[in-house]
């Protein structure tokens, strides 16, 4: 809850004031170039009015009957807080290092805006499913050590495997090799994992989310979308700087893509008045993400490009690799309905996931607490990213572990 309130009043409150303030009288224009009109700001913000109205409303009636603390034992296996288990997710874990050497040194030396020669399918499979393997197996070590309280053999094995298993895990996920939307929920579930008592209630989670998206993020981005590989900003450190000064520093931030949620939800509103709603077809791309374009030539494109593309038509602007916030995909794709609809279920996977978060499960409680930060992305949009990347981190952070834990377990019967 603490995510989507963060997001709501920095995207939907801060940065059009602030926007719509320090705009042209001669050309008033969002900062995705889509012209300022006082109707249809007053239409986005009666969408967004809605939207919030019928989660918070539904957040309220479904909390009683969806959420309910954990009281129950683990339904973990025994093999889950062996070394075995753990000495197997390190050995995948190096295995995954080695085997994707040069594709990591071609990230390294690869500037930020640069094609990779990487279909998306082998990049999805990498970068948000293998590389995030590592994350799942230092959460079960940390688990492990916390429950321990004598120096044995094994205590100390795991806790070497542990400080391996970070250094794996910086050299698969870091600023040089992943954006900023990406880094901060594996970073921040680090922080959970490793310093629980900074960020383990309510008002300290809030106050640290709202630094991180006004202060921290801004600064990272200066790393993350950096023009240069990383032997060049090795040799020229000073082009962090002018990196940072580029994307518009701290003050300036709200006046930059990163905050163009509220000027999409107007461009998408115009993109329908002109060819319709999808009627649930863009959300094929989301659900249907796994699908190989090759495969489904006629596969739709994210609503992110969607919108991009007819901007760069229609409006002149230049960047197609754009956000959609999921209140906008609503509306997309269904109309009032579809906000309606979308308000409804989100709070319902909230406290899905909430319930998780207070599970005697481990990682059901890390991938829990990924998804409350892994939210403002997913608000932000677009939802095929913000959902392909979620279930990615599933499956490498909670699937591949939990299958591991089911083979060494059966392995062990015979």
């Amino acid at each position: 809850m603490s995510s989507f309130i963060i997001f709501t009043y920095l995207f939907f409150l801060v940065a059009p004031i602030i926007q719509i303030g320090d705009m042209s009288t001669e050309n008033p224009i969002f900062p995705n170039r889509y012209p300022y009109h006082p109707q249809e700001v007053i239409f986005a913000n009666a969408i967004i009015f809605l939207f919030n109205i019928v989660f918070f409303l539904s957040y309220v009636l479904m909390k009683k009957r969806i959420f309910k603390m954990s009281t129950q034992p683990s339904e973990t296996s025994n093999t889950y807080t062996k070394p075995l288990f753990i000495v197997t997710l390190f050995v995948i874990s190096i295995l995954i290092v080695v085997l994707n050497y040069d594709f990591l040194i071609d990230e390294f030396e690869r500037s930020t805006y640069a094609r990779t020669t990487e279909s998306v399918a082998s990049l999805l499979i990498k970068k948000k499913v293998l590389f995030l393997i590592p994350l799942g197996a230092i959460a079960i070590c940390y688990n492990y050590l916390s429950k321990k309280k004598k120096l044995t053999p094994n205590f100390l094995t795991v806790a070497f495997i542990l400080i391996g298993l970070v250094v794996c895990l910086l050299i698969l996920k870091n600023p040089f090799t992943e954006k900023r939307n990406a880094l901060g929920p594996i970073y921040i579930t680090l922080l959970f994992i490793f310093g629980n008592k900074l960020i383990n209630s309510n008002v300290k989670f809030f106050l640290f989310m709202f630094i991180s998206m006004v202060i921290l993020f801004p600064l990272t981005s200066a790393i993350t979308h950096v023009d240069a590989t990383f032997d060049q900003v090795w040799e020229n450190p000073h082009l962090l700087i002018e990196s940072f000064v580029h994307s518009g520093g701290i003050a300036n931030a709200f006046n930059m893509l990163h905050y163009d949620a509220f000027g999409n939800i107007m461009a998408t509103a115009d993109y329908i008045g002109k060819n319709g709603f999808s009627l649930g077809f863009q959300l094929l791309s989301a659900f249907l993400f796994f699908v190989p374009r090759g495969v489904w030539p006629s596969k739709p494109i994210s609503s992110g490009e969607l919108v991009g593309n007819y901007l760069i038509e229609d409006y002149g602007f230049r960047y197609s690799n754009l956000s959609n916030p999921f209140v906008s995909e609503g509306f997309l794709n269904y109309g009032i309905l579809g906000v309606i609809v979308f308000a409804i279920l989100l709070p319902y996977v909230i406290l899905k996931f909430s319930n998780w978060l207070y599970s005697a499960d481990y990682l059901k409680k890390i991938i829990a607490f990924y998804l409350a930060v892994h939210l403002m992305f997913l608000l932000r949009g677009d939802f095929t990213n913000g959902f392909s990347y979620f279930i990615g981190t599933f499956l490498g952070v909670y699937f591949v572990p939990k299958l591991v834990d089911r083979i060494l377990t059966f392995s062990l019967k015979k």
